[in-house]
């Protein structure tokens, strides 16, 4: 399945306990959690570029499926890492301390995210 796309943010669960986790201020949680982002994806084999706007920042990753990447993480924080696809419509790494699990099923994309016990959902829809 190809992962190609953009993708609107939909809905999203945890936002605020997962984000005071990753130790932000109030202030920038409140700031981020209503705005809406958009996903871009673009696949070429095994080769991937994720670019998510969400309202003025921009967050881009590059990477090779199997390969080590340097990626940033919503933090900001840079961190090495592999991402590996499980069948044909999941990509999963870590990122430091923050799992991250991307599945793509018709035209729904979810990201999880997890750290500790605590995760956040993010449901965005193919436009």
């Amino acid at each position: 399945m190809s992962f190609n796309g953009k993708f609107e943010l939909q809905s999203q669960e945890n936002f605020e306990p997962f984000m005071k986790a990753l130790c932000l201020s109030d202030e920038l949680i409140e700031k981020g959690k209503d705005v809406k982002s958009i996903s871009e994806i673009v696949q070429n084999g095994k080769k991937f570029k994720v670019t998510v706007t969400t309202g003025s920042k921009v967050l881009t990753n590059e990477f090779t499926i199997g390969e080590e990447a340097e990626l940033e993480t919503p933090t900001g924080e840079k961190v090495k890492a592999v991402v590996q696809m499980e069948g044909d419509n999941k990509l999963v790494t870590n990122l430091g301390k923050i799992k991250s699990v991307t599945e793509i099923k018709g035209d729904i994309v979810t990201n999880t995210l997890t750290v500790g016990d605590i995760s956040y959902t993010r449901i965005s829809k193919r436009i």
